[in-house]
């Protein structure tokens, strides 16, 4: 048995809230108690549930509610093992006549998420700083006072184009997609803020109708929802690009504050200016390491340095070379005293002669001369012409 209740236990507590619908047929609030315990009554079926809630949950209707009392209540299933009974925790009690609206609320918001209206995908960022705000508000309101007196105490300068429309009844969805449309094509308003303070369902119910959340998804321009305060939430909030909590957000979230941009200039010019001086010093650093080299420090010293060596060579070259010259000179001399030596001329000078047929052979044995042959004498002088005496 234990088993199947903790089962059925852990069923129910994947269970997510539900809109329950009934009649309050026992109420309990103990002086003191942080708790209030109801019993929930259908009485077409004959169907009761025990109903838990925080008193401060209840106290929000509780001038309005007794026994007796239909009401609708937001509530989450919870399975009490021990004794196998199941209540609704409750997290909102409203008056009953809510109920069938809710319902169309609801069915609205599952058909324009299938489209896919509410993705994140499509929503547009809101600009740095917007030289234009377009508001779309009631007249004389508290929200159009919150909205111009913040967004112009962070940012002076910022210029508002504003539209007062109707923020209930039966004609405020015709003006305020009116105004959004107009704004939308103001070729100054880079921003639109839609703007009203909190109220019941009924007076938001405007602000949650299907033509207004498709001019919103239909604007080019950033479009901006800041309608009533944080619990209430209508569909406008789903398909508009930025969702503020109350109107006083909205201002805080479209204009940045001219005195954290100032400081964040100059954290940014500070930190700029140390990193440019930190660099320049570094640069200075350098350039004093290089020019205390011996290349930089005194340039005309490895030049002068260079040129003695080169002058020096060109010394020693001369020297080698001149001495080369006469070494080669007495060579020559000795070469031609030799040659001199050896000369044929200078031994015909000494009186020699050379005798030469006609054949120009000379003559070396006289036992090859014939008598009577015609020679030819060479001396030193010139020559002349000889003929061969009989021999003997």
């Amino acid at each position: 048995m234990g088993k199947v209740s903790a089962l059925i236990g852990g069923w129910v507590d994947r269970l997510g809230e539900v809109w329950v619908e009934g009649q309050i047929a026992q109420l309990s609030r103990r002086p003191g108690a942080g708790m209030v315990f109801l019993t929930l009554r259908d009485p077409d079926r004959d169907v009761s549930l025990t109903v838990t809630c925080f008193r401060s949950v209840f106290e929000q209707v509780a001038d309005a509610v007794q026994e007796g009392s239909r009401v609708i209540v937001l509530a989450k299933p919870e399975w009490y093992a021990a004794r196998g009974t199941l209540s609704l925790r409750a997290s909102e009690i409203r008056l009953v006549g809510l109920g069938e609206l809710l319902a169309r609320l609801e069915q609205l918001k599952r058909k324009l998420f299938a489209e896919g209206l509410f993705e994140d995908a499509r929503k547009k960022p809101l600009p740095f700083l917007p030289g234009c705000v377009g508001l779309v508000t009631g007249r004389g309101s508290a929200a159009e006072r919150d909205v111009l007196e913040n967004a112009r105490r962070r940012w002076p300068a910022v210029r508002f184009e504003v539209r007062n429309v109707l923020v209930q009844g039966p004609q405020a969805v015709g003006q305020v997609c009116a105004a959004v449309r107009e704004l939308d094509a103001h070729p100054d308003v880079e921003v639109i803020v839609v703007a009203r303070g909190g109220g019941s369902v009924e007076d938001l119910l405007p602000f949650s109708d299907e033509e207004l959340v498709r001019t919103v998804a239909a604007a080019r321009t950033p479009v901006v929802s800041a309608i009533g305060h944080e619990p209430d939430q209508p569909l406008l909030d789903f398909v508009a690009d930025l969702r503020a909590s109350t109107p006083t957000d909205a201002a805080k979230r479209v204009v940045p504050d001219v005195g954290e941009e100032l400081a964040r200039v100059r954290q940014l010019r500070d930190r700029a200016r140390r990193y440019v001086l930190h660099r320049v010093d570094r640069e200075e650093a350098g350039l004093a390491s290089v020019r205390s080299r011996p290349a930089l420090a005194a340039p005309t010293e490895a030049v002068a340095a260079r040129g003695a060596e080169v002058t020096a060579l060109v010394e020693r070259a001369r020297r080698v070379l001149g001495h080369r010259l006469d070494h080669a000179q007495t060579d020559l001399g000795h070469a031609l005293a030799r040659v001199v030596a050896l000369s044929p001329l200078a031994t015909l000078e000494r009186g020699y002669a050379v005798l030469q047929r006609a054949d120009g052979a000379v003559v070396t044995d006289p036992a090859l001369l014939a008598d009577g042959e015609a020679l030819r004498a060479r001396v030193a002088g010139g020559a002349f012409g000889v003929r061969v005496a009989e021999q003997g």
